[in-house]
Order: structure tokens, then C-alpha cells, then sequence
């Protein structure tokens, strides 16, 4: 609620380490851009009645020493009668050019932390919306709920609908028999070293998937029609996996060999399925995957209703099929009571943020914990327009992630996928790993029984 603190999720988003905690989802159109005022007054009749956009983050007051720094909390306040048009503007550029200026910049201290950019592309009949957003404001789903109101089935957005806060039931995930169950939360697994080329900074990249090789890859599951994230984890999880042969091929000292630098031969004995070189280290590999808490009733809810899970990446399976059949239903969703245990702890960790961040940030954010996270975000609906104007690709700007560690988003709409990479280990290291995820991913469809 306006004028009240960050939750735990949206405080240590708040305080993230690694750069302004930004994101964003970019909409390309196929098209003659929109007028800017017109794309302005569609914002502001279907946005119009929520709350949520017309709030200001403000930062904890006073010295950040002593108990303030244990205590001090983010929290929001009210903007009443804000002009949402003014969050809309347009530019000239590539998503990667914008990515790199904006997505490393913080908003204004003086205004809602978000914006919608009108970006005209290079080529003629097409243009891209871009939302951009400080973390602690929205999370992926309240961005799909926002776009899809701009769209021509669309109609304006419920105010009450948008304040209802997920309450005692939420989703969360069953975990897998194959599983073995959840980590403990401070847990740690085993470090994936990645490629680290080019200067140490972060780097973001998008590649398209093609349509015919990512349905020959559902196909690949043994006992049914694989979901398209479960070939997401699968085929990350190879990725990481070449990232360990990678390192266990580099000569001493020479450090982590480039996806650029692989054996073929190797490489195609391991689509093969068989295993080469020396035995795995031991240690379980985590991948970390946000998780949707809403329940049905409170699916227009905008704010922050996710949980951050750890799921095991097969890493030792050297079958890119048996790798996808390890990922079956490890996302599988159930609905419960939120428990007494629950609540408690992480109010707890909420009412002193400087003490967790310090005690937890160590844990949490070691690439031993999860080096790789892994984000879906799609819009299923048929015959997406905006103002006549069909959609033809959805694209996730993700946070820049901790150091030594990537993060994996793929954005899906009706006509295709894309997938983002950010990374902050070498300049080179965003392309070099979306490299090896479409190599991934052509091995997994080529297993195809």
C-alpha cells in the first residue's frame, strides 16, 4: 500500500548490490509507430486507476551508520493526481543501445520508477514499446497484466483489483520426487565457472529461437510432450554443463576456456550421449526460478507476488533427453496456506533489511548458490494488436544479475520466442553463453525419438 515499507523481496531488491535494479519487457510491433500522444492517451485512459503507478520510492533517511543502517527501510509514497502521460516518451535506438543507457541508470528520485519508451526501429513498419521499472515497483506477471491492457482486446485496469494482495493462500511449487526436495535456504551448491571474456562488466544479449527447433526439442521428453520451460531448464542446464567441460578442458592456468574453444568431437560424443573426460565433480548445481504467488483470485494484483525457488540442473547427465526428462515437473505448481512459520520469519528478516542483506548477501549471491537464474515470461493469446498493429516478438530485460552468475529470460508471445542473457563476468560472455543455448537447444531437438 502507498506510504507503507517494502516487503522483504522488494526492500532487498532496493538495496541490490550489483547496479540499479532495473528491468523492463519490450513489445516489438510490425507497423507505423503510433503518435506519441495517442500512445499517451491509451496509457492514460487503461493505467488510470492504479495506485501503484503513481508512487515514489523513498530511501531510508538519516546516516546510513549504526542502528539506522541495521534498520532503515524503503518505502512508498503517494503521488495523487500524477499524470501517468509524463512516463511516456519516445527515442531512437537498438534495445541494446537503450539497455545500455537506461537499464544502468537510476530513476529519479522525484518520480514513479518507470517509464514506457516509444523506440522507432531501423527499418520501416516497425517500433517497439519498451516498460522499464525498478524491481521493488513490479515483477513479470504485473507487466504482462499491464501490456496486455494496451491491447486492442484490452479495456482499463481495475484499481481495487490491482491493490488486492495476495493473502494466506499461495502458489508455490511441489518439488519433484527426482528432486530429492528443496535446498535449506542458505544451502549452497557448486559454482559454475563462466566463460569470463572481455572487460569485467555487465553484458546483455538477444538471440530469436527458431519455431520448428524448439518444438522438435518438446518433442524429445521420453513419456510426453515436454512444457516449453522445462526445455528451458533442460537446455540451460546444458549450457552450464558446457561451461564445466569448458573449464575442465582449460589448461592449468590459462583460465576458462571460451564456448568458442570446444572439442567437436566432444561436443559431439555428448549429443550422443556419451560420457567424456573426467568424472563430474560432486555437488549439486542449482538453477534459481521465479515463481508466480498469486492465486486465481488475486491474478490482476500489481506489486511484487513472486518467490525466488532452486531447482537441481542435471549438469551430469551427458544425454540432452535425459537432461530434459531429469527437468519434468519441477515446476509443478500447487496452491496452500501460507504458514505461521512463514509470516514470522520473514517479517523477522524484513524489520532489521541491513542486517539480513549483510548475514544472507554473502550466501545468496555466490554463484555456488545459483549460478544461473532462469525467467519465463509469455502472452499466449491469439491476435495480439495494438492500435491495429500485430505483435510479433516479446523480449525480457532482466536485472543485472551478481557477479559471476547469468541469468537466462526467455520472453514467448504466439509468434516466437526470444531469448535475453545478461551477465557480469566479461563483456563477451552475454553472446558467448546464448551462443551455447541455441547449440543446446539444437542437440536436445535432435534427440528427437
Amino acid at each position: 500500500m502507498p506510504g507503507s515499507h517494502l516487503p522483504l523481496m522488494e526492500e532487498g531488491m532496493a538495496r541490490w548490490p550489483f547496479g540499479p535494479p532495473n528491468a523492463g519487457i519490450a513489445l516489438d510491433f510490425t507497423g507505423v509507430p503510433p503518435a506519441l500522444d495517442e500512445l499517451r492517451a491509451l496509457v492514460g485512459d487503461r493505467w488510470k486507476a492504479l495506485p501503484r503507478l503513481t508512487q515514489t520510492l523513498v530511501a531510508p533517511g538519516g546516516p546510513r551508520t549504526g542502528l539506522a543502517w541495521w534498520t532503515g527501510r524503503h518505502r512508498w509514497a503517494r503521488r495523487d493526481g500524477h499524470d501517468l502521460g509524463r512516463q511516456v516518451d519516445e527515442a531512437y535506438g537498438t534495445l541494446r543501445d537503450v539497455v545500455r543507457l537506461w537499464f544502468h541508470t537510476p530513476f529519479p528520485a522525484d518520480r514513479p520508477p518507470w517509464s514506457l519508451h516509444l523506440l522507432r526501429g531501423s527499418a520501416e513498419g516497425e517500433f517497439s514499446l519498451l516498460f522499464r521499472m525498478h524491481h521493488s515497483l513490479l515483477d513479470g506477471r504485473s507487466l504482462t497484466t499491464l501490456l496486455r491492457a494496451l491491447f486492442d482486446d484490452g479495456g482499463p485496469l481495475d484499481g481495487a483489483a490491482s491493490l488486492a494482495v495476495p493473502g494466506p493462500r499461495r502458489r508455490t511449487v511441489r518439488p519433484a520426487p527426482s528432486a530429492g526436495g528443496p535446498p535449506g535456504l542458505l544451502t549452497a551448491g557448486r559454482a559454475v565457472p563462466l566463460p569470463h571474456r572481455g572487460t569485467r562488466e555487465p553484458a546483455y544479449t538477444v538471440v530469436r529461437l527458431r519455431t520448428d527447433v524448439l518444438r522438435a526439442a518438446r518433442e524429445a521428453a521420453s513419456a510426453r510432450t515436454a512444457t516449453t520451460n522445462e526445455v528451458f531448464l533442460a537446455t540451460v542446464s546444458g549450457v552450464l554443463r558446457s561451461c564445466l567441460s569448458a573449464a575442465e578442458a582449460a589448461p592449468p592456468g590459462t583460465g576458462t576456456a571460451s564456448h568458442g574453444d570446444r572439442d567437436p568431437d566432444r561436443d559431439r560424443d555428448r549429443g550422443r550421449g556419451r560420457e567424456t573426460g573426467r568424472e563430474r565433480e560432486p555437488g549439486q548445481v542449482w538453477l534459481s526460478v521465479p515463481v508466480d504467488e498469486r492465486p486465481d483470485d488475486c491474478g490482476e494484483f500489481l506489486g511484487n507476488a513472486f518467490a525466488n525457488v532452486r531447482v537441481p540442473a542435471p549438469v551430469n547427465l551427458s544425454d540432452p533427453a535425459a537432461r530434459l526428462t531429469a527437468c519434468t515437473g519441477l515446476l509443478t505448481p500447487v496452491t496452500r496456506p501460507r504458514r505461521t512459520s512463514e509470516k514470522l520469519f520473514e517479517g523477522t528478516l524484513a524489520a532489521v533489511p541491513g542486517a539480513t542483506m549483510a548475514l544472507a548477501g554473502g550466501k545468496i549471491f555466490a554463484p555456488s548458490y545459483a549460478p544461473a537464474a532462469c525467467s519465463y515470461v509469455h502472452l499466449r493469446e491469439q491476435g495480439q494488436t495494438l492500435a491495429g498493429r500485430p505483435l510479433r516478438r516479446l523480449t525480457i530485460v532482466p536485472m543485472v544479475p551478481p557477479a559471476d552468475t547469468a541469468t537466462f529470460a526467455l520472453g514467448g508471445c504466439t509468434r516466437g520466442h526470444t531469448l535475453s542473457v545478461a551477465t557480469n563476468s566479461g563483456s563477451q560472455d552475454a553472446d558467448l553463453l546464448a551462443e551455447a543455448f541455441l547449440d543446446e537447444l539444437t542437440l536436445l531437438a535432435e534427440r528427437t525419438p
